[in-house]
């Protein structure tokens, strides 16, 4: 769960939260607050969705070892990997134990700076959808390639925090969106998300 004695609701997340198997972690952080401080303000998000890629995971970046795009992926848990996709959009992702594994972080719901992340987004969407989406989420908090190799456990401008526990009975899990892989490795149940029900 989110919280723990640990890490209570709250509580900036520690290094040893993050140094567990990705699946483990994608899981845990349903419910976490994760912020960022900008030059143009704060912003703050409860996290509702999450995928795990390892480096035994075809559809991971890190399938076939180290590469300067990749390379964060290979470091400390806790670090920040951020990449572009499409030329369009950055993802962000959370390094965990085991070589070359990592969370992305696919939603998240406003609880903090709304007007920051609306003038980010630059369009008009609902406070709600403000961070659906790993694109829209990254430009919401105002992350891209540059935030590449920062910490989440140390560094000042991005942060985690412990959150209130989202129950089993609201989270769904199932395979991940938009993946090229082996069929096996699609399929894997590796994206958790809360039930929208819990988010009205």
């Amino acid at each position: 769960m989110p919280s723990t004695p640990d890490h209570p609701p709250g509580a900036r997340l520690t290094r040893d939260f993050f140094d567990r198997d990705a699946t483990v972690v994608a899981r845990e952080l349903l419910g976490c607050i994760i912020r960022t401080r900008t030059a143009d303000g704060a912003a703050a998000g409860r996290i509702v969705e999450a995928e795990a890629y390892r480096r035994d995971d075809s559809c991971s970046h890190s399938a076939r070892g180290p590469t300067a795009r990749n390379a964060t992926m290979f470091g400390r848990p806790g670090g920040l990997y951020v990449y572009l996709i499409y030329g369009l959009h950055h993802c962000v992702n959370l390094v965990t134990a085991g070589d070359g594994a990592a969370v992305l972080l696919r939603g998240l719901v406003p609880v903090e700076g709304a007007a920051v992340m609306r003038l980010r987004r630059g369009e008009k969407p609902v406070d709600g959808r403000l961070g659906a989406g790993p694109g829209n989420l990254a430009r919401a908090l105002g992350v891209d390639r540059g935030w590449d190799g920062l910490d989440v456990t140390t560094d000042d401008a991005i942060a985690v925090y412990a959150g209130a526990p989202v129950d089993e009975a609201h989270v769904v899990a199932g395979p991940r969106v938009g993946v090229v892989g082996l069929p096996e490795d699609v399929a894997r149940p590796w994206r958790w998300r809360v039930g929208y029900a819990v988010l009205k």
